[in-house]
Order: C-alpha cells, then structure tokens, then sequence
C-alpha cells in the first residue's frame, strides 16, 4: 500500500458505530513512524479520536476494550493513572498528566465516519 499525501480522508466506521459516551471504535495509525492505537468516540453528538496513549505515561488508557468513558459519561479517563480528559479537546482536566492526548480529525458525512491523515499520521501499511 502506498501511503497518501497529508489530509487524505480514510474510512474507519459507519456513523452508528459511534453512540454518544459508549464504546469506541479502535483503528491502528502510524504516528510519526510508529504504529500506534487510536480511538473514536462520540460525545453530545459530534465525534472525536485521538491516539491511545494517556499523556503521563505514554501507555493505552482504555480499562476494558474500547470503553474510555468515566461513569458518568464526560470524560474520557486514563484507567493506569486516573488522568481525565476532555472528550471535546483531549485536553486534561485532572490527575497526572503532560498536556493533552493526540487529536485525530475526523469527518462524518452520509453515514461514515472518516478520519484524516497529517504529515505525521499515516494509514499503517500491512
């Protein structure tokens, strides 16, 4: 497979895959030359990814898979370290962290979800 040009628009799931606070529909990226875990989720009806890996400690956040909401549904929780972030922004609002998660951009039109590649993000190839 040959990687694309930055911004190029890949499919990762049908839009009712994503339920507002439920589970997350997990995809493999190559982050600066590291494949890496990311994650989607929906939150108040828009959606969001970002890479698997907290900000304290660059380790997987999920505490079961694909389920990174706390219980009440608002934030997106570090289950290692009890780091929350903002589902919004990914940006920590406590707990141990350095900063925020990794954003992802993503698109959602006619039923699919599509996340975007970046100078630095890349499908993995297989």
């Amino acid at each position: 497979m040959t990687l694309g040009p930055a911004g190029v628009a890949i499919p990762l799931c049908s839009s009712g895959d994503l339920v507002n606070s439920g589970l997350a529909v997990p995809f493999d990226v190559e982050y600066c030359g590291q494949t890496c875990y990311a994650f989607a989720v929906r939150y108040a009806d828009k959606v969001y990814a970002y890479l698997n890996r907290c900000s304290h400690v660059p380790m997987e956040m999920d505490y079961q898979p694909n389920r990174f909401f706390d219980m009440t549904g608002n934030w997106l929780m570090c289950a290692t370290h009890g780091a929350m972030y903002s589902p919004q922004t990914g940006q920590c609002r406590t707990g141990p962290c350095r900063g925020g998660l990794v954003s992802i951009a993503l698109t959602e039109a006619d039923g699919v979800v599509h996340w975007h590649t970046a100078h630095n993000l890349q499908p993995v190839a297989f």
